[in-house]
């Protein structure tokens, strides 16, 4: 089942559950997912590796604004923000550890042959497709700089 629907569904569920913490942050997901299909330039399809990146981002933004309510002193909004986050992370896959990112890498290096810093853009870009979702471009950065350094 893609993604779309699957919040789709949950949203139903969650509102026979009168579960308001959940269905909010469901149909915020939503709404986003239909600003992406609908965008000038999309054809009206969403596909999952383009949703996780939503969700991925969503996350992200969600993680941050509770570091803001937080340091204002603002804890029920911070609650409020990472239990949402916590809702959006139920549909990204597990992240890797760094063991596990560093492994793959290692393996992308040999593949590729990478000795030198001038090749980190050919492994960035392998590494970030093979570890989508699973990984974060700055963790991915720092291991291929310290490995071809």
């Amino acid at each position: 089942m893609a993604l779309f629907e699957q919040v789709s569904k949950d949203i139903r569920e969650a509102m026979k559950a009168h579960d308001k913490v959940r269905l909010e942050a469901l149909r915020n997901i939503k709404k986003v997912f239909l600003e992406a299909k609908t965008a000038p330039g999309a054809n009206d399809t969403l596909e999952d590796d383009t949703a996780m990146k939503i969700l991925q981002k969503l996350a992200k933004q969600g993680e941050e604004s509770a570091e803001v309510y937080q340091k204002a002193g603002r804890n029920e909004l911070a609650e409020e923000e990472q239990a949402q986050v916590n809702i959006i992370k139920q549909y990204l896959p597990q992240p890797l550890s760094e063991e596990e990112i560093e492994a793959q890498i290692k393996t992308i290096i040999t593949q590729t042959g990478a000795s030198t810093m001038k090749d980190m853009g050919k492994v960035m870009g392998l590494a970030s497709k093979q570890m989508a979702g699973q990984a974060d471009g700055k963790t991915i950065s720092t291991i291929v700089r310290r490995l071809l350094a």
